[in-house]
C-alpha cells in the first residue's frame, strides 16, 4: 500500500533522528524517517562520540556550541535516559603557530559567550594530571568539550519526535525513488512513500542515495568512505583512584600537531588518532548493499607511532594493556565538512549527510536543516557546509585524493596564503599554460585554477613557504611589484570561471528586477545587483550585463554556480530561459592607467571613451570579444570576455602590448582599497544588505540600521583573520569580514562589521592572534576616492 507523509529522511543516524526532532518541534510532525536496519547501525554505532566546539569555521562552531548546549538538556527536554560526560578538554600546542590558531578560535568563543581560553604550560599541568609538558608553548581549554553516548543519543532524538507525532519505520530500505508530478515516491522494502520533501541522511551510503536523484538534476554526492581506527585500553587503577577523589574525569587531551586525542573512557582511555597515510574503504566500489553494525579488521601497526607518542605525552598509557580496538567507516566531503541543506538542481530535496564529526554536529545540523525546509533560509550563514558548494564536475578520484588528504591533516592549521595540493587541476583556464610558464603560482576557486601570484626568478615556491600567517611571506615583493604595474601602467588577470548565466525571453526584465533589491541597468549598461532572503539579508551579488529590454548576461562568483543557478530558477516563469554558459568563455581584466591606451593598439572597432559602467561587443587582436568598463581592481580597466577559444590569441596580444599579469593576491590588496565586497566573506546571510552599505543598490532601503560595515586602517605586521574581534572601550563591538596590507596605500586595511554611530576617526582596537591591534575608522576608500582614476 501507499504510505504517505509530507518528509521522509533517509536514514536513522544520530543525524537523521535530530533532523526529525527538530522538525517535528518546528511543527513539521507530517514527517517520516526510514531506516534499513535498526537507529544507528551506520557510523552512528562506532562513533567515538568526541563533542567538541572547536572548529575551523564560525558557522561550523556554532553549530557544534549548539549541539553542546542542547545535549546538555536533551534528557529534561525527551524524558529519555542520555549519557553526556562534560569533562572540558586541553588542547596542546607545540609550535607558535599553533597558538595563533587557538587565539583566533579564543576571539570567536568570546564574542559568543563560549567557556574557551588559552592555557600556559602550568595551566595545562594544573588541568590534565598525569601529563608531560616539556616540549610545548601552551594550550587551549573549552569548558563545554566532552563525549556524548551515541546510541543514547539517537534514541532521545528518536523517543522526542516520536512524542511529538512524527513515525519511523526501521527494517525499511529506501531501494529508489521517483516523481509524479510535484512529488516525490520513495520505494522501500516495506512499499512505497508518497511525499513533498526528500532528505538524504544516509551516511556513508549517501552517495548510493544520491545517485537515485542524479536523473532529476542532481550531481554526484561529492565524498568517500575511509577507515577510522581507535583503541580503548584496560582499566588503569590510578585513573580510577583520581578519578574516584576528584569526582570527575580527566579532561579529554587532544594533540593536534602530532595528530590524536586522548580521552578517558570509564577507568582506562580511548586513544584516537587521525593517521598521517589514512587508508580508503571501498574506494573501488566494492561496498556491501548492508554493513550494519559492522567494523573492518583491527590494524595496529598503523597506530604504532601515535601509540609511543601518546604514551610519552601521558606515560599512564603505556601501563595498561588494550581490550578493544574499533576500525569503521566514515565518510569525508573533500573539504572534511558535511553537506547540509539544498540538494543543488533538485527540488525539494534536501542532504544531511557526509558528516566527519556527527555526534558533535548532529544537534546543530537537525536545527540547520529544519529551518532550511520550514523557512528556506537559516539563522546562521552556513556556506562553509552547504551542499551547492560542490558542483559536478568532481569526478570519484579527485573526492577521494582530497578526502585522504583532510583526514590526515585532520588537525591541520589552515594558513591563508595555503593551497593544499590533493585533487586539483579540474577545471583549467584557456591560459592556464602560460600562465603556469610565467610563475603563476596556483589557487582553487570554485574548483578552477587560478594565479596567486606570479613567482619571479629566486623566490620560495615550496608549499612549506606558504603555510604561515606572516603577512610577508615568499609573495610579497612579487605581489608588490604587481600592484605597482597596475598603478602605474597596466596589468592584466585572468578571472577564469566566473558563473556565467545568459537570461532571455519576454517578462525576463520584469522578472529579473522582481527578485533583486533595486533596479536593472539601462541596455547597453552594467550595474550589480543584489538578493535578499525574507528577513533582508544578503543572499548574493551578480553584475548585470544588460544587451537589451529581456537580453542579460549575468555573472557571479566562481563558486557560487549552483548555488545562484539554483536562485535564479526556483520560480522561474514560463518564456524565460537561463542558460549556463560558465565552462565555454573566460574573462582577462585589463587594468591600470594605461588600460586605454595598451587597448587602443589591439581594438579595432571600440569605442573605448565609452564611460564607467559601459559595455559592447569589439574585435580585439583580430578576435570576437565582448567590453565591460569595469575593475574590480579599483583602476581604469576593462574586462574582456570571450568564447574559450579566442582567450589564448587575446591572452598573447595584451601581453605583447606591455600589461604585467597579477593575480588574486595582488587583486584583492587593491578591492580591499576601495573597499569593494567579496561573496562569502563580506556578503553572506549574516548581513542584511541595509548593514553592508548597499542602500543605493535598493528601492527600499528601510530604516538606518543599528551597525554598518566600515573600512578600517590598523597597525601591526600580522592581519586579522576572518571574523576577528573588534572592540571600542574595552567591549567587543564588531567583527573582520576582509584584510590584507594594500600595496598601493600603503596601509594596513580591513573591511568590519561595527556600530553605526562610530564615525571616521573613531579608534578601535582588533583582536590579532590575542594581540590588541590600534585600528581607526576610515571615511572612505584608501585609494582613488573621488574615483577618479576609475572614471578616466
Amino acid at each position: 500500500m501507499l504510505d504517505q507523509a509530507r518528509i521522509v529522511i533517509i536514514g536513522g543516524g544520530a543525524v537523521g533522528c535530530s533532523a526529525l526532532w527538530h522538525l517535528a518541534k518546528m511543527g513539521q510532525t507530517d514527517a517520516l524517517l526510514l531506516e534499513r536496519n535498526e537507529l544507528t547501525a551506520g557510523s552512528t554505532w562506532h562513533a567515538a562520540g568526541n563533542c567538541p566546539t572547536f572548529a575551523g569555521s564560525l558557522g561550523v562552531m556554532k553549530m557544534q556550541r549548539y549541539s553542546a548546549d542542547l545535549y546538555r538538556r536533551l534528557e529534561r527536554e525527551t524524558g529519555t535516559p542520555f549519557t553526556y560526560n562534560v569533562t572540558g578538554s586541553v588542547r596542546l600546542a607545540h609550535t607558535e603557530d599553533r597558538m595563533r590558531e587557538f587565539e583566533h578560535v579564543r576571539s570567536w568563543g568570546r564574542r559568543e559567550d563560549m567557556p574557551v581560553e588559552m592555557m600556559s604550560v602550568a595551566d595545562i599541568e594544573d588541568a590534565y594530571p598525569f601529563i608531560e609538558t616539556h616540549d610545548l608553548r601552551g594550550g587551549f581549554w573549552d569548558a563545554h568539550d566532552g563525549d556524548a553516548d551515541p546510541a543514547s543519543l539517537t534514541q532521545a532524538f528518536a523517543t522526542g519526535a516520536r512524542a511529538l507525532g512524527a513515525r519511523i519505520r526501521r527494517h525499511s530500505a529506501a531501494t529508489g525513488i521517483r516523481r509524479e508530478g510535484d512529488e516525490w515516491v520513495v520505494e522501500t522494502t516495506q512499499g512505497d512513500v508518497r511525499c513533498e520533501i526528500v532528505v538524504n541522511a544516509a551516511g556513508y551510503y549517501a552517495q548510493r542515495v544520491g545517485a537515485w536523484f542524479e536523473p532529476f538534476g542532481a550531481r554526484r554526492v561529492p565524498m568517500c568512505v575511509l577507515q577510522h581506527q581507535y583503541l580503548l585500553t584496560e582499566e588503569i587503577p590510578e585513573l580510577e583512584g583520581w578519578t574516584h577523589e576528584n569526582g570527575r574525569k580527566v579532561p579529554l587531551l587532544r594533540d593536534p600537531d602530532v595528530s590524536y586525542y586522548l580521552r578517558q573512557e570509564k577507568a582506562g582511555l580511548n586513544l584516537g588518532p587521525y593517521e598521517r597515510g589514512g587508508q580508503g574503504a571501498w574506494m573501488d566500489g566494492s561496498m556491501p548493499d548492508d554493513f550494519s553494525f559492522q567494523l573492518y579488521p583491527d590494524d595496529l601497526d598503523r597506530l604504532e607511532p601515535y601509540i609511543e607518542d601518546a604514551c610519552a605525552r601521558v606515560p599512564l598509557l603505556a601501563s595498561a594493556g588494550i581490550s578493544k580496538v574499533i576500525n569503521g567507516p566514515i565518510p569525508y566531503a573533500p573539504d572534511g565538512l558535511p553537506l547540509v541543506g539544498p540538494m543543488p538542481g533538485v527540488p525539494n530535496a534536501f542532504e544531511a549527510c557526509v558528516f566527519t564529526f556527527g555526534i558533535a554536529q548532529a544537534g546543530g545540523a537537525g536545527k540547520v536543516l529544519a529551518e532550511w525546509i520550514t523557512e528556506g533560509a537559516t539563522e546562521w550563514d552556513m556556506w562553509a557546509v552547504d551542499p551547492r558548494r560542490y558542483g559536478g564536475h568532481l569526478g570519484q578520484d579527485a573526492v577521494n585524493a582530497r578526502g585522504l588528504q583532510v583526514y590526515r591533516h585532520e588537525y591541520a592549521i589552515h594558513h591563508p596564503r595555503h593551497a593544499w595540493p590533493a585533487g586539483r587541476d579540474l577545471r583549467l583556464s584557456p591560459v592556464d599554460d602560460r600562465i603556469r610558464a610565467a610563475g603563476g603560482q596556483m589557487g582553487s576557486f570554485g574548483d578552477w585554477e587560478r594565479a596567486l601570484w606570479y613567482a619571479r626568478p629566486g623566490d620560495d615556491t615550496s608549499e612549506a613557504a606558504s603555510e604561515t600567517f606572516d603577512r610577508k611571506g615568499p609573495w610579497w615583493d612579487a605581489v608588490a611589484e604587481e600592484c605597482a604595474a597596475v598603478r602605474d601602467s597596466v596589468g592584466v588577470i585572468d578571472i577564469c570561471g566566473f558563473s556565467r548565466f545568459n537570461l532571455d525571453g519576454e517578462g525576463a526584465a520584469a522578472w529579473l528586477e522582481s527578485k533583486m533589491s533595486g533596479r536593472l541597468p539601462k541596455p547597453g549598461r552594467v550595474g550589480l545587483a543584489y538578493f535578499a532572503d525574507h528577513r533582508g539579508r544578503c543572499v548574493t551579488e551578480m553584475s548585470v550585463i544588460r544587451h537589451g529590454t529581456d537580453h542579460f548576461t549575468l555573472i557571479t562568483a566562481a563558486v557560487a554556480q549552483l548555488h545562484d543557478r539554483d536562485w535564479l530558477t526556483r520560480d522561474m516563469p514560463e518564456g524565460v530561459t537561463l542558460t549556463d554558459h560558465t565552462d565555454a568563455f573566460d574573462t582577462l581584466l585589463v587594468t591600470g592607467p594605461e588600460a586605454r591606451v595598451l587597448l587602443q593598439r589591439i581594438a579595432t572597432d571600440y569605442d573605448l571613451a565609452k564611460p564607467w559602467l559601459t559595455h559592447g561587443t569589439a574585435t580585439v587582436a583580430g578576435r570576437p570579444c565582448h567590453l565591460v568598463r569595469v575593475s574590480f581592481a579599483g583602476d581604469l580597466g576593462w574586462e574582456i570576455h570571450a568564447a574559450n577559444e579566442h582567450v589564448p590569441a587575446l591572452w598573447d596580444a595584451v601581453s605583447a602590448a606591455g600589461a604585467r599579469p597579477f593575480g588574486m593576491i595582488a587583486l584583492d590588496s587593491m578591492r580591499l582599497e576601495k573597499g569593494w565586497l567579496a561573496w562569502k566573506q563580506d556578503l553572506s546571510t549574516d548581513y542584511t544588505l541595509r548593514e553592508l552599505g548597499l542602500a543605493r543598490f535598493m528601492r527600499d532601503p528601510g530604516p538606518e540600521p543599528e551597525r554598518r560595515l566600515a573600512l578600517l586602517r590598523y597597525e601591526g605586521d600580522l592581519d586579522p583573520l576572518y571574523m576577528a574581534n573588534v572592540s571600542a572601550g574595552g567591549a567587543i563591538v564588531g567583527e573582520v569580514t576582509s584584510a590584507g596590507w594594500g600595496h598601493r596605500s600603503g596601509m594596513a586595511l580591513a573591511l568590519a562589521m561595527i556600530p553605526a554611530g562610530l564615525d571616521e576617526g573613531t579608534a578601535l582596537i582588533i583582536d590579532v592572534f590575542g594581540e590588541s591591534v590600534p585600528a581607526n575608522v576610515l571615511a572612505g576608500p584608501a585609494w582613488d576616492a573621488d574615483f577618479a582614476r576609475i572614471r578616466a
